[in-house]
């Protein structure tokens, strides 16, 4: 590779890991295993060897990674929490170990080692003053901090007071044990068929919320590994410290190998790896820290990591096992997730019985057949994936798996849109997705039954009170007052919202049934034409492709929604309900803007935006974002700005307030 192509690389990875990172640190949401982020980390810093020239402070290997999440205040580290330099094999270790002895040497230091496992958490300091706890940091980006105090005073693990009265600040890494990840990834992990990526992630989003009775309810640990700063007291070893933390009444980190030479870090780093199925929280590697604290001071660091440390970091756990079976499940938008069904088998500390395969494209990528042998692979606590099949291991009896034709909860047809990976329950009324379905129908921009929220809509669920949207319409004052302590008021707002929005006008109708592809402005144009709902339900995808604005996309969407039998059912539940389902009459000067495009910009006196948008699209018209010279009329209040500039420039016909107020009339 010659510096043209190792520079584009470089500008690549970096571009790659900045998201990553930002994914990582401070959305909590990684998309990518420990090991493939370890991996692109690599590839950098091997270029940035290979040519120096191109290594700047931006880049990743450069800095550590995170920001501080709004909310938070800001913490500046009196010592900066640094990262760690990864390495990935036992010969790096050994050119560890010779870089340390090389200096080792001129300093007259001894040169032993002390082999801690790497928790996977989320990394924080502690500050005591005269034994008691008075602050606590994330590592942010190693300088600067969030000030997450009243979070980690929640952490039963975490002493309030020491058993001495000294000041001290230590490190540690809060996170989540594996049977309680598991535990709570079953009571709240579970969302549209996703669950918590990882202990890691999970550990910090339940660190880094804004309330912290939140943070109470996750099952947080902490094992601290650093003395930071201490005043009064003063040691040899690395060791020596751990010891005193854990007299102080610390959670010290459990898993610490003393070792004379390289070879004794080598057998712990090989131990640990071999046990760590057996470990009750998830790691990441094993660190391998200089024990000798003047040794570590001459050492130094950089501006990212300590020159005195590495971690090890163990390449992901692969185990062969059998797919039984493949299922579907439906998510709250309809989504339907192909699950596989495993035999069950332990990998990386958890047993694992099954595993989702994400939708049909990945079933066809990996040619997956029920009965294969395939190999499952689970990096630190990540959720397992099959990485391969073995298909020498066939033997004939595998069956062939295709996605459903018609929803497994509901039984209405499935579609899988052109330019979409998932495929889809068109049915109105499925269970599945039943409380989705009802809060878009309630919304603003649907039928706009205020005070009707999604844990009272799933209250009537869970009670049988409703067990699809047109029996919102049935509710009793009884039904509702039951669900409130002296909900009376409550009760006879709720039931007046839901009489109010039967007469809600059609177009609100056609956008609260949540058609794919149809958003309140379409739904006006459809209304409009086709007056109610008789004529929309048998009008054909051609006819409805003819109208402004509607794509053949968009007609086939719509054709194909009314000839379910789900809404066939649902619209004969809502007439027979007494719901508005015709366009108000329309005469002459009720379509005067028909053909004409509006351009709103700057303040108006007597209307908002959105309501002098609903004026114009009601009598016809059309409203734009954007000048061009295919705009008929720009409407400027006070301080326009570009768009007023712009209509000059082309000259386009510019209105006041009160021209369009006469326009109107």
């Amino acid at each position: 590779m010659n510096i043209t192509q190792g520079k584009k690389r470089v500008k690549e990875l970096r571009e790659i890991i900045a998201y990553h990172n930002k994914k990582y640190y401070d959305d909590d949401a990684p998309e990518i295993s420990d090991f493939e982020y370890d991996m692109l980390n690599n590839e950098l810093k091997n270029l940035e060897k290979q040519f120096p020239e191109l290594i700047n402070k931006e880049s990743n290997t450069q800095k550590v990674g995170g920001t501080v999440k709004k909310g938070f205040k800001e913490v500046t580290h009196e010592v900066p929490l640094l990262s760690l330099q990864d390495i990935f094999s036992f010969e790096e270790v050994y050119e560890f170990d010779k870089r340390i002895k090389k200096q080792a040497e001129e300093f007259g230091e001894n040169t032993t080692y002390v082999v801690e496992t790497k928790i996977d958490g989320l990394s924080a300091s502690l500050k005591y003053i005269d034994g008691k706890f008075v602050q606590g940091a994330t590592r942010g980006n190693g300088q600067v901090g969030e000030d997450v105090t009243n979070n980690l005073a929640t952490v039963k693990t975490i002493p309030k007071e020491l058993n001495e009265k000294i000041n001290i600040t230590v490190r540690g890494e809060v996170f989540i044990g594996k049977k309680e990840f598991e535990k709570m990834n079953e009571e709240i992990g579970y969302e549209d068929g996703n669950l918590f990526a990882n202990a890691r992630n999970a550990a910090a989003g339940s660190l880094r919320q804004l309330d912290s009775s939140v943070t109470e309810k996750r099952p947080l640990d902490i094992y601290i590994f650093n003395v930071q700063k201490i005043e009064g007291k003063e040691f040899n070893s690395h060791f020596e410290e751990l010891e005193y933390l854990e007299k102080l009444g610390f959670n010290v980190n459990p898993v610490r190998i003393h070792c004379k030479n390289i070879d004794e870090v080598i057998e712990a780093i090989k131990k640990i790896g071999e046990t760590r199925e057996s470990l009750s929280f998830g790691i990441d590697g094993a660190v391998v820290k200089v024990d000798n604290l003047s040794l570590r001071e001459e050492l130094g660091e950089t501006s990212k990591t300590p020159r005195w440390a590495v971690a090890y970091k163990y390449p992901p756990e692969r185990k062969e096992t059998i797919l039984k079976d493949i299922v579907c499940q439906v998510g709250r938008t309809g989504a339907i997730t192909p699950m596989a069904i495993l035999e069950p088998v332990s990998v990386a500390g958890s047993t694992i019985s099954k595993t989702t395969l994400h939708n049909e494209d990945f079933i066809k990528e990996k040619e997956l057949k029920i009965g294969d042998t395939v190999v499952i692979q689970k990096a630190g606590d990540v959720i397992p994936e099959i990485v391969e099949v073995k298909k020498e291991k066939r033997t004939g009896n595998e069956k062939e798996f295709s996605m459903p034709q018609i929803c497994p909860v509901c039984g209405a047809p499935t579609v899988r849109e052109e330019g979409e990976a998932a495929l889809r329950c068109t049915g109105i009324e499925c269970p599945a997705k039943l409380v989705r379905n009802i809060i878009h129908f309630v919304s603003k921009e649907g039928m706009d039954i205020d005070g009707l929220g999604e844990n009272l809509v799933e209250q009537f669920i869970e009670k049988g009170l409703i067990e699809n949207i047109a029996d919102l319409y049935t509710l009793t004052f009884e039904d509702i007052a039951s669900l409130k302590k002296n909900g009376t008021k409550f009760a006879e707002n709720l039931i007046n919202a839901i009489n109010d929005s039967k007469n809600r006008p059609f177009y609100k109708l056609i956008t609260a049934l949540g058609i794919r592809h149809i958003g309140a402005k379409t739904a006006k144009t459809i209304a409009k034409y086709f007056k109610n709902i008789d004529n929309l339900m048998n009008a054909n995808a051609s006819e409805i492709a003819e109208l402004e604005d509607v794509g053949q996309i968009m007609a086939e969407s719509i054709y194909e929604f009314f000839r379910g039998d789900q809404t066939i059912d649902l619209i004969k539940k809502l007439r027979d309900a007494g719901v508005n389902m015709e366009d108000e009459e329309t005469n002459e000067i009720d379509l005067k803007f028909q053909g004409l495009t509006f351009v709103l910009t700057g303040s108006l006196d007597n209307y908002t935006r959105e309501e002098a948008g609903n004026i114009i699209e009601n009598l016809g018209g059309k409203v734009s974002s954007s000048v061009s010279k295919k705009t008929s009329y720009v409407l400027a209040g006070d301080d326009a700005g570009s768009k007023l500039t712009k209509a000059q420039n082309l000259g386009v016909t510019i209105i006041t307030e009160k021209e369009f107020e006469e326009m109107i009339k």
